[in-house]
């Protein structure tokens, strides 16, 4: 995107020195129209991200991902193993989502929408910026030895910061294990619940080192995203852009001098003054065009609106742009590939929505016994059949039993007739089928048996019934 000739900048990565160790970025602290915006959304995003463990709907977590015992509840809506077919799906939407809002806006999920930019920007560099001061005072903090003022400032902050990562990973481990096991842990102590307290310690360690010292390195380093965007991006995406067009000109970029009119001569209305650079929390320039770094967070737009408003220049120098409507001045258009991804989500919400309305909330598989054959019982025919009940909501279910549908005959339950599902609970059992004789039309009927709880039909299922050859 960038007509500059050195390219070298992308030889290396911002927060990497010559000689290549680990170099800490201090960014000037943002502000402007899109910061505030930007505070807004993160703010809710953060009180959402917050609270959604710990809301019910129906007696279900509102959002949960257990992993380990394959639960999963998503705005309410329980997921079990039976269900992980819908947990896929639904994983798909959300990447073929993200891939369409790539190809059209760029990487603003990074910038405005992802937790790691939000913990880092709205929450702990806040913080930062109020213990240590801005750009300067924390460089000069970070080169000076290590006196009374240093250790104290270091001690506040890191000890709330701490407190802050303690918090996150109660929440994570409440979005694990669910918030009923965490307060539980709470309840019962450590000790009891050491699992889950080691746990505990282990994500509050990790999102410790990730606020306090890796920081940007993971939207540089561990997600992958930033490396889909080269994959996804073309020249209609829109970007937080440089139009070099108008900063660069005729005569390249160059100190603003008041007593000169820059259109006569030449120069670019870019006056080199860096602040779009010290206000980059990833520490590029975004001159030099869409960088793997770049998380579209807008900082340096306010930053540079800021400058051209103070030396009399029009605004946006800077902007939401794609690369054609900076070189050509073509306007954005929904092309062709924007157009297929939407196909592609549209197909997969479609199907999503059908299979969430054709579940149920008790599913039950009958099968014959493997290995038995069907048994005389004077004129009716007796078949032996295995049964398994998943209750996936939370309310038990006291008076279930098995009913023939469109099918004269007997089924029993081995042990007592009517029996119980405990809420989130599996039965399993063995039944016995028996029909006369003279009814069966061939060696093999479909039967349909309704699972009951007392008047209530919860579900159907269909299996196989075996008879003599003979009805052929």
């Amino acid at each position: 995107m960038s007509n500059l000739p050195d390219e070298a900048f992308r030889d290396t990565i911002g927060t990497i020195d010559e000689g290549g160790n680990r170099k800490f970025i201090f960014p000037k602290k943002p502000s402007g129209k899109f910061y505030n915006y930007r505070k807004i959304v993160s703010y809710v995003l953060l009180a959402i991200l917050l609270i959604n463990p710990f809301i019910k709907v129906n007696g279900n977590q509102f959002m949960m991902f257990n992993v380990i015992e394959r639960r999963f509840n998503i705005f309410g809506f329980p997921f079990w193993p039976q269900d992980f077919y819908l947990f896929v799906i639904s994983m798909l939407v959300g990447v073929v989502f993200i891939i369409l809002f790539t190809v059209v806006f760029g990487r603003i999920f990074c910038g405005w929408i992802c937790p790691q930019t939000i913990f880092l920007e709205m929450v702990f560099r806040r913080i930062e910026y109020w213990i240590d001061g801005d750009r300067g005072s924390q460089s000069r903090l970070a080169r000076m030895e290590w006196n009374a003022e240093k250790i104290r400032k270091r001690v506040i902050k890191w000890t709330i910061f701490f407190v802050i990562s303690f918090v996150i990973a109660n929440v994570f481990l409440a979005y694990l294990v669910g918030s009923d096991a965490l307060f539980l842990m709470i309840e019962q102590g450590p000790i009891k619940q050491s699992s889950n307290f080691i746990a505990l310690l282990i994500f509050t360690g990790i999102f410790y080192f990730v606020f306090v010292w890796f920081r940007e390195q993971v939207c540089i380093i561990a997600c992958p995203y930033g490396r889909l965007q080269g994959v996804l991006l073309d020249n209609k995406s829109i970007n937080v852009a440089y139009d070099f067009v108008r900063g660069e000109k005729e005569k390249g970029r160059a100190k603003f001098n008041k007593k000169e009119d820059r259109v006569l001569t030449g120069k670019g209305d870019c006056i080199d003054c860096l602040q779009c650079v010290h206000v980059c929390p990833m520490g590029i320039d975004i001159r030099n065009g869409t960088q793997l770094e770049c998380t579209n967070c807008t900082a340096c737009i306010d930053e540079c609106d800021h400058i051209m408003e103070s030396v009399g220049l029009p605004k946006g120098l800077i902007r939401y742009a794609s690369e054609d409507e900076i070189t050509k001045k073509e306007p954005f258009k929904f092309t062709s590939r924007m157009k297929g991804y939407t196909a592609v989500l549209f197909i997969l919400l479609s199907i999503f929505v059908g299979m969430l309305f054709l579940r149920t909330d008790v599913q039950a598989v009958i099968l014959r016994l493997p290995g038995q054959l069907f048994q005389h019982e004077g004129d009716k025919i007796s078949n032996v059949y295995t049964y398994k009940i998943v209750n996936k909501t939370m309310k038990d279910y006291n008076d279930i039993h098995f009913e023939l549908i469109d099918q004269k005959g007997e089924i029993s339950n081995v042990g007592k007739t009517h029996f119980k599902v405990a809420k989130e609970g599996i039965s399993q059992g063995t039944l016995f089928i028996k029909i006369n004789e003279a009814l069966l039309e061939s060696d093999k009927t479909n039967v349909k048996i309704g699972i009951y709880n007392g008047e209530e039909l919860l579900e159907t299922t269909t299996t196989n019934f075996l008879g003599p050859r003979s009805f052929n």
